[in-house]
């Protein structure tokens, strides 16, 4: 392989890698180490969230990659194959480069029309450990059919696309407020929150918060910058809705109801899982672990709130994910531990806990700094909980198989 080749071939990886999510400290640990297997041990790499660059020396040319749009999950487990098979030399170069141009054009394993009812389950599933009553599981359902259709409709229209958040929260808010003004259910504000979930820049918070921790300042604060605004377009959406109701401030305030009783989370987390892997097309034969991961996740976080606070079950629950998914690896080394880690993210909730905190200040006001404080402590609580949970899992991971 040509200089030049080994260089297209790790920027196209290093780009696929980004598309899945990875934290760019991580991927450029691995492309370093993967250019070294190729004979290039003085690779210089700089990954961004949208864009890498990469030199095979210092001084040498550069290849600059920019990524497009996110992979889905399965996706996601075939840039993992790819990568362990370069690391191993269990494919050539000219293979991996073939399939990682035909990656973008692998279809979904199930049909476009199951995203809705994979949508409702997800929403269903939250909902369940948010606000477990029955009015609001169905309006829940209900939020999660309109999100679905704004979502096919952004595809279609950028302008939609560009304004998503804020329409989908106002539409959803809308709907619940309407209830909870008919007298058809309590606690309007976590109930807006499970059908807007997998928008919620959750992942996308805690990733640079651990990037940020890792040293990687640009990406870091990058991706926190832009989290934090999508928070702000999702308050705006059921600020609008608020008054265009003409509702209350006080309409919004933080109440749980809890009709399902015990057996609400353990049904809650199996829909969970079971829409997760249908919207993001993870295989039958894995979608188990990924509810074994959330499982695991959702212990943790309740035995850190029980025992502390709601940040040192973050910490916990971030630790118990990222460890649980390393575990499941190297048990099923053909589950890639991304698929089983990011699912959980939508299960810690941090993206709707911030947004539970952004909202709360239309209703107090005088809060504004303990609120902000509160859910940066949340958020850093989760990543170092990441990052503690990586390290753990690496440890591991080369004691049990070293290269």
């Amino acid at each position: 392989m040509t200089d030049g080749d080994a260089r297209t071939l790790l920027a196209e990886l290093g780009a696929a890698m980004i598309a899945t999510g990875q934290p760019v400290h991580e991927i450029e640990a691995e492309l370093v180490a993967l250019a070294a297997r190729l004979g290039h041990p003085d690779a210089q790499i700089g990954a961004g969230p949208t864009s890498l660059t990469i030199a095979l020396a210092s001084g040498d040319p550069a290849t600059f990659e920019q990524v497009t749009s996110p992979l889905r999950l399965d996706q996601a487990t075939q840039v993992r194959r790819i990568r362990h098979q370069l690391h191993h030399r269990q494919i050539s170069g000219t293979t991996a480069m073939a399939e990682l141009t035909e990656l973008r054009r692998l279809r979904p394993r199930y049909p476009s029309w199951a995203s809705g009812p994979a949508l409702v389950l997800v929403a269903v599933g939250i909902a369940g450990l948010l606000q477990p009553g029955w009015p609001n599981l169905v309006a829940a359902a209900l939020g999660a059919l309109a999100v679905d259709a704004l979502m096919r409709l952004a595809r279609r229209h950028h302008l939609v696309a560009t304004l998503l958040p804020t329409l989908a929260a106002l539409v959803v808010a809308v709907l619940v407020l309407s209830a909870a003004r008919a007298g058809l259910l309590e606690g309007a504000l976590r109930t807006i929150l499970p059908p807007i979930a997998p928008l919620l820049p959750g992942a996308l918070i805690v990733t640079g918060m651990s990037e940020l921790a890792a040293g990687q300042m640009q990406a870091g604060s990058a991706r926190l910058v832009h989290g934090v605004v999508q928070l702000g377009l999702f308050a705006l959406g059921i600020v609008s809705a608020l008054y265009l109701l003409g509702l209350p401030a006080t309409t919004l305030l933080n109440v749980r109801v809890d009709d399902l009783g015990w057996w609400g989370p353990p049904v809650g987390l199996l829909l969970i899982a079971i829409g997760i892997s249908l919207m993001e097309s993870v295989a039958v034969r894995e979608a188990p672990w990924v509810l074994v991961v959330l499982l695991l996740a959702y212990g943790a976080q309740l035995l850190g709130q029980h025992l502390g606070s709601v940040s040192l079950g973050g910490f916990l629950g971030a630790v118990a994910a990222s460890l649980g998914a390393t575990l499941v690896e190297l048990r099923r080394p053909n589950v890639a531990r991304l698929v089983l880690f990011l699912p959980a993210f939508w299960l810690l909730v941090p993206g709707s806990l911030g947004l539970v905190g952004v909202s709360q200040l239309v209703v107090d006001p005088s809060s504004a700094v303990e609120s902000v404080l509160g859910v940066l402590g949340l958020m850093a609580a989760i990543a170092l909980g990441l990052l503690v949970g990586s390290a753990l899992g690496d440890a591991l991971r080369n004691k049990v198989r070293p290269d």
